[in-house]
């Protein structure tokens, strides 16, 4: 392998541990390893990643995404703690654009990476690589519903996936509430047996998940909300100093026009249903696994919806159970996992 990519991995960082990484992801198989490692690198050339360090991101970034590192574990790697409830996607993304918020985070994954070999300099090999604490108090998996929202989630997914394999030591996922099994479902979709092999995740329960955490992480290199002994000068123990909280961006920062979905729309149609009738649609679930996404508006007043589901046998299941749904008040959106081939409507 080192022989193989001698020609283009000529950065001091391009050891025998960062080949690995490209060798484990492919089952150390060196051809599958040598071609993603260079399609990667090409990808670091169309993102101009060597240069991103002198970029400066819009301001929103430094005031409204939440993320930062809190200390380092006990054999030295980085602690990524993001408040995910804390991302508001619909703001980010009518103040930015996607290109931004990928730019954005290549930035501080690649700060992350060069911290972490840093720390593995003086504290051995098992300091190259990171720590993440994702704490999903309050999540609302509602604006991911939202097509621009998923598609980013999965873009990002991809990224990673393809440009920064085994980089992870473990990822803590804590205070998840019942929603987010929906929401894993269709992520896990996205990533590698080894990426999933170093996911805990923990309900709102902190009985369960602190002895965890200080099992791998001393109590000083934590914020007391998440069982440390961390706290900010001023006595704050959810450290903002640290840890950016994020939160609602405002619509001083907004750069694109907020408005509803209106006839013509790419993707969209416009039809009448009047009181008393129904509207059904059929959509062919071709195979197992498969996302069905939905998202409209009614004028003037609200509509009942819901999902049913009829399998090759002919049994019907209520997916979504029908409902009364305020879409005249803002765009009704969801996703779902079908979980067989059927016909759903």
């Amino acid at each position: 392998m080192r022989r193989s990519v001698a020609d283009c991995c000529t950065m001091p960082y391009h050891d025998d541990y960062y080949l690995l990484r490209w060798l484990r992801a492919r089952n150390f198989d060196p051809m599958a390893a040598d071609k993603m490692l260079r399609a990667s690198l090409k990808w670091r050339e169309e993102w101009d990643v060597g240069s991103l360090e002198n970029w400066s991101p819009p301001e929103v970034f430094e005031k409204y995404y939440p993320s930062g590192v809190c200390g380092y574990d006990k054999e030295g790697s980085p602690i990524i703690v993001v408040p995910f409830a804390g991302l508001d996607v619909w703001g980010m993304l009518h103040s930015v654009n996607k290109t931004d918020i990928i730019k954005r985070t290549i930035k501080e994954l690649e700060t992350h990476l060069a911290n972490a070999r840093k720390q593995a300099k003086e504290h051995g090999p098992a300091a190259n690589q990171l720590v993440a604490i994702m704490d999903m108090t309050d999540f609302n998996i509602r604006q991911y519903a939202w097509r621009p929202a998923a598609e980013l989630v999965i873009s990002m997914l991809q990224m990673y996936e393809a440009n920064y394999p085994e980089i992870l030591k473990i990822c803590y996922i804590i205070n998840v509430p019942k929603v987010f099994a929906l929401a894993f479902s269709i992520v896990k979709n996205f990533l590698n047996e080894y990426t999933l092999s170093k996911i805990r995740i923990y309900k709102n329960d902190p009985n369960k998940w602190q002895p965890e955490l200080l099992r791998q992480i001393d109590t000083s290199q934590l914020p007391v909300y998440l069982g440390g002994s961390m706290r900010d000068p001023d006595g704050n123990p959810v450290c903002p100093s640290k840890i950016r909280q994020g939160g609602k961006v405002p619509k001083s920062f907004y750069t694109k026009k907020v408005e509803k979905l209106v006839e013509g729309k790419e993707d969209y149609v416009s039809v009448t249903v009047k009181k008393g009738d129904k509207l059904s649609l059929d959509f062919i679930v071709p195979e197992k696994g498969s996302f069905l996404k939905w998202g409209f508006y009614t004028d003037s007043h609200d509509i009942k919806f819901g999902v049913l589901s009829k399998n090759s046998d002919g049994n019907e299941n209520e997916v979504v159970p029908i409902h009364r749904v305020p879409s005249h008040q803002a765009e009704e959106m969801g996703v779902i996992t079908c979980p067989e081939p059927a016909t759903c409507k």
